[in-house]
């Protein structure tokens, strides 16, 4: 089974409350802008742990390479 942007996005919203959420990619390789209150203070390392969390098992098994930009909605409005 090829795993979808819709259905990584569909894992992400699920497990993360986010106030924005995008992901694109082509069914190898994914890219993702991710808006959370949850990444407040955290470090870039940790906000993508965070997401690595939500994901769990699904980024050995489905997700090939997923490249993230994760902001707070602070900077997201900043951007």
């Amino acid at each position: 089974m090829t795993t979808t942007p819709e259905a990584i996005h569909s894992y992400i919203s699920a497990g993360l409350e986010c106030t924005h959420l995008e992901v694109e990619g082509d069914g190898q390789h994914f890219q993702a802008v991710i808006v959370s209150s949850a990444f407040a203070g955290k470090r870039p390392i940790q906000r993508h742990q965070i997401v690595y969390a939500v994901l769990g098992d699904r980024m050995r098994e489905e997700i090939h390479a997923l490249s993230m930009k994760t902001l707070t909605p602070e900077e997201y409005a900043a951007n």
